[in-house]
């Protein structure tokens, strides 16, 4: 395998820049590449796609332990894609836009003849025989997947630890956790051990942790990426999304996701023809009015002065991009709405592939939510829905005056890892998870497309992402600021020392 760089030095954050070509200077590594670069370079012969894949394999295994990014890996099937893809290249004619691409599949997603764990203990062993469509879109893309990334048990926590790999640590500091559910795959990337990977997001599950790992995620609108051939289409709040570097890494990649398939029960209107994600990134975003808020309305939930002072630089980079930035009032939420997410959150665990004589197996969280969600009645299910749907109609009326929105995501700074459930009371844990993500789940009862944008670290070093709404099905409008605050910004090669 290719040396996997260990000794790359840390970019001085005065010296970045932003790199659209496709070759690597003199001195960068492969993995310094941009997923966009990389598939530049295997497409012009510079690089073949076996290098890339080894040249992150080789980093998994140097780095991962300390991480606990993957849950399994697959080099026999990554390398026999690389050779594939190769030979592709030789043998000429049209490539997807992502040819040769190193990628990897969150754990909460079937890939067929892989195994597929959910993040928990009682499925070690099952392996689906069926790709979700997310997965599909991503290889006919040209992408190659070297297996599949971290998650907790079935995705509810908004951190990332399993009985299988433990806990998923934070690149920039391994005493800090990397976020959830899609804690794996923003570990990787934010290491350098992917260009870029795929998430899914329920209620933050995508924009938490790229806050935390200094990333770009985009929380797609509902109906946008296919959920496919199964999905959470019952509670409509999880979607699929993209982490990446760099906003047109993470565009490009939501060219690949997007896409209905037949059967599904929500769709997002499709762009108009002949236009991309990744042209939107490439062109200014006008002049926006931006809303922006502090309170999240959930009870006990209070701001860390580097959260705040995160929100205020936001606020300051986009008035002097020239957007017209004003204060307006959080989601106007009724007494009702933080209990009835929480109700619809518990009925998700309600189905749960787990047979009885394996629930004591299950995570304290787990049994928690199972058990509340067991206990719930026909009335109760039903009047919780409605009321998310009604406050999801009021949210999208009271702030259709602005193209965007900007909020924090997270209440604190990356949490240490135990902090959340050192004491093994599940509903301990869950009252500190609605304590920590108080912002992020009001957008996927909306279904309004959000980002997460890295433009604040704190002292310590450790990132904190703020985010922005957009209108529903609006992703292009959010690609495009993004892209701006990243070009006064820039962000994308600002990594942590194990870089």
């Amino acid at each position: 395998m290719s040396d996997p760089g260990l000794a790359s030095p840390v970019v001085n954050p005065a010296q970045q820049h932003h790199r659209t070509g496709a070759s690597a200077p003199t001195g960068t590594q492969l993995h310094d590449l941009t997923a966009l670069e990389q598939a530049a370079a295997v497409r012009a012969g510079e690089v073949s796609a076996t290098e890339l894949v080894e040249h992150c394999l080789a980093r998994i295994e140097a780095l991962d332990a300390g991480l606990g990014a993957f849950i399994t890996v697959t080099p026999e099937r990554a390398l026999a894609a690389a050779a594939a893809a190769d030979g592709a290249v030789v043998a000429g004619g049209d490539l997807p836009a992502l040819h040769g691409v190193p990628t990897a599949i969150k754990d909460l997603n079937n890939t067929a003849g892989i195994r597929t764990t959910f993040g928990s203990a009682v499925l070690t062993d099952f392996v689906p025989d069926v790709d979700d469509a997310v997965v599909a879109a991503l290889a006919a893309a040209g992408t190659i997947s070297l297996g599949k990334t971290s998650t907790p048990e079935f995705g509810f926590p908004c951190y990332t630890d399993n009985d299988l790999v433990g806990p998923t640590r934070c690149p920039w500091d391994t005493t800090k956790l990397a976020g959830g559910s899609s804690g794996g795959a923003a570990a990787a990337v934010a290491a350098g051990l992917l260009p870029f990977a795929q998430g899914s997001d329920g209620g933050g599950s995508i924009r938490i942790p790229a806050g935390v790992n200094g990333l770009f995620g985009i929380k797609p609108s509902r109906g946008r990426v296919s959920n496919a051939p199964y999905g959470s289409e019952v509670t409509a709040l999880g979607v699929q999304g993209p982490i990446a570097r760099t906003v047109r890494d993470a565009a490009a990649m939501l060219d690949a996701m997007a896409g209905p398939v037949p059967g599904d029960p929500f769709w997002a209107p499709p762009l108009p023809p002949g236009e991309t994600f990744l042209a939107a990134a490439d062109r200014p975003p006008g002049r926006l009015r931006v809303g922006r808020y502090l309170d999240s309305g959930m009870p006990g939930a209070e701001l860390d002065p580097e959260v705040r002072a995160a929100f205020e630089d936001a606020s300051q980079l986009l008035a002097s991009l020239g957007h017209e930035v004003e204060d307006m009032p959080g989601p106007p939420l009724t007494e009702g709405v933080f209990p009835a997410f929480e109700v619809v959150w518990a009925l998700s665990a309600t189905t749960l592939p787990v047979p009885d004589a394996a629930v004591p197996q299950l995570r304290p969280l787990t049994r928690f939510l199972r058990d509340r969600g067991l206990a719930l009645s026909a009335r109760d299910v039903m009047a919780a829905m409605f009321t998310l749907r009604l406050f999801a109609r009021r949210l999208i009326q009271a702030t259709s005056r602005h193209d965007v929105v900007l909020a924090p995501i997270c209440t604190m700074p990356p949490r240490s890892v135990g902090w959340f459930d050192a004491d093994g009371d599940g509903a301990a844990d869950f009252e500190r998870q609605t304590r920590y993500a108080a912002f992020p789940a009001v957008y996927n009862i909306t279904g309004q497309p959000a980002v997460s944008v890295p433009l604040w670290w704190t002292a310590e070093g450790l990132p904190v992402g703020s985010m922005l709404v957009g209108r529903p099905a609006d992703e292009a409008t959010l690609i495009a600021l993004s892209a701006q605050l990243e070009a006064a910004r820039p962000w994308a090669f600002r990594h942590p020392a194990m870089w």
